[in-house]
């Protein structure tokens, strides 16, 4: 890309002189740039999907590996704060669960601190107190702003991520597949039914860590990899009562 971008500067400076030493009207001299523009502009567009294909797509294996979506706890300052947050949310999970009467074996934690190319969707065992697996999952495209942090709303058509405690509901298949309504139980997310969030998956979503790089956006909903949804599948159907999905901050 660089490259087209030199190419495209001698050009222009060709023009220039062209116009100036031939006496070339102003207005062909403009039609003959725009041409420029528009050739770089497909160049550029073309260069971009090449390294999609070509590089960062293969990163998303169809077939994960037996232990693709396993969770080694690292001693690094942000996995320590990670797990702590983590511990945190879960205990107040356990007194919630209790009372409200879901399943007591396992919650679902989203931590969206944490940036979007690396694990935040944890699967956590409340009677072993950590963490089963762990995937990447998507925040809203209402994020997408001049900086790093995300906009989480519960207002219809936001396309934004809304925080808060979540009901998984009855499984369908929808647009993207397999998937699971979502009920809202806070404030922060209790128009989430009515905004079709659910949870599904799509292949935009790699199975590994990309991070630095981020990965996908979605509508709102928290959007996983396939084989990460097969997983997660599992869960929910081993599982006599409604599992607990919470997304914090």
């Amino acid at each position: 890309m660089i490259r087209v971008f030199i190419l495209f500067n001698k050009a222009i400076k060709i023009l220039w002189n062209i116009g100036r030493y031939e006496s070339m009207t102003r207005k062909t001299l403009i039609a003959i740039t725009s041409r420029i523009i528009i050739v770089t502009a497909v160049l550029l567009l073309t260069a971009s999907a090449f390294s999609y294909f070509f590089w960062y797509k293969p990163k998303f294996k169809i077939n994960p590996g037996k232990h693709a979506f396993s969770f080694i706890e690292k001693k690094d300052e942000t996995n320590i704060k990670t797990i702590a947050r983590l511990k945190q949310k879960a205990l107040l999970a356990k007194d919630y669960i209790h009372e409200k009467g879901f399943n007591e074996d396992h919650c679902f934690l989203i931590d969206m601190r944490l940036p979007s190319g690396k694990n935040r969707f944890f699967v956590y065992n409340l009677d072993k107190d950590s963490v089963e697996i762990a995937g990447l999952v998507t925040h809203g495209s209402g994020s997408e702003n001049e900086t790093d942090e995300l906009t989480f709303s519960n207002t219809p058509n936001s396309n934004c991520t809304s925080l808060g405690k979540y009901k998984i509901g009855n499984v369908y298949n929808g647009k993207f597949g397999l998937a699971y309504k979502l009920y809202g139980l806070d404030k922060t997310n209790s128009k989430a039914f009515n905004r079709f969030v659910v949870l599904h998956a799509h292949a935009c979503v790699p199975n590994d860590e990309v991070s630095p790089l981020p990965i996908c956006v979605s509508w709102g909903c928290p959007t996983v990899s396939p084989p990460f949804l097969v997983q997660l599948k599992t869960y929910i159907e081993e599982a006599e009562q409604p599992i607990l999905l919470w997304i914090y901050y």
